[in-house]
């Protein structure tokens, strides 16, 4: 079989034309830190480059799609405003590879999508999620804020009220929810659920691929022409939430109890 792989955090293969990246931090729930970040980009990059590669399937690996920041390494995460900044900023690069890169990716998304995780599965081109999977904003009843350009994307999606609804109070919601509210593509049941992954894949191949590409680029970059600037502007407001001392209170509080 034809493969790719980075690091340990994240996994990639490629088998007829269908890369599939794993988010592979099982024992962390898929939980995001520098590792997985670094890692994730350079599958993407790998993902941008391949001739080979026609379509993108994002999975998490084990019991969880991807739980959000890893909160047991935010002592490491913070210190200056320059390496939060440059953190974060990787952090939004994966997004703009999601979203503006020319492959379709689609998103399977299973266990927990927490925060980030729950981000990177709005960014998917087509997100199928199980029937079972939960997502949910922690962010701002932590100090912090969301990424992923969901301030642009979502309401897009939702509309501005449910969209400020859902992270600011951290609503938990399930993948049939998900798919009442606009946010998931189609829901199947989780046993299913790569499998179905998989057959959208292949029809997307069935495709003349430079209209695919085309296509994407063209409805991306027109619906989404706010992008960076919403990036920017989350970029910014996340830098402060990590910066800001009663942050790490409200973090160290949390972490206490999980």
């Amino acid at each position: 079989m034809p493969g790719h792989a980075t690091a340990r955090t994240v996994l990639s293969e490629t088998e007829g034309g269908i890369r599939t990246i794993t988010l592979n931090r099982p024992e962390r729930l898929n939980a995001i830190n520098h590792a997985l970040i670094a890692d994730f980009n350079s599958a993407l990059d790998d993902a941008a480059g391949d001739d080979a590669t026609r379509v993108i399937i994002l999975r998490g690996a084990g019991r969880a799609f991807c739980a959000g920041d890893d909160l047991k390494e935010f002592d490491e995460q913070t210190g200056s405003e320059a390496k939060v900044t440059a953190m974060v900023e990787s952090l939004q690069d994966i997004t703009r590879k999601i979203v503006l890169g020319e492959k379709i990716v689609i998103g399977a998304i299973h266990g927990w999508a927490v925060g980030g995780g729950l981000e990177w599965a709005i960014d998917c081109d087509f997100p199928i999620w199980a029937e079972t999977a939960r997502a949910f904003f922690p962010e701002i009843s932590l100090g912090l804020f969301v990424t992923g350009a969901v301030t642009t994307l979502l309401p897009k999606l939702i509309g501005p009220q449910k969209t400020k609804d859902l992270i600011l109070f951290g609503e938990k919601f399930d993948g049939r929810a998900a798919f009442e509210l606009g946010i998931a593509w189609k829901t199947v049941p989780e046993d299913q659920l790569f499998a179905e992954a998989v057959t959208t894949a292949k029809r997307i191949l069935e495709l003349p691929q430079a209209q695919v590409r085309d296509l994407k680029r063209v409805v991306n970059r027109a619906c989404h022409l706010d992008v960076e600037a919403a990036m920017a502007l989350e970029t910014a407001a996340t830098v402060r939430g990590f910066l800001d001392p009663a942050t790490a209170e409200r973090i160290g509080g949390f972490t206490a109890q999980t």
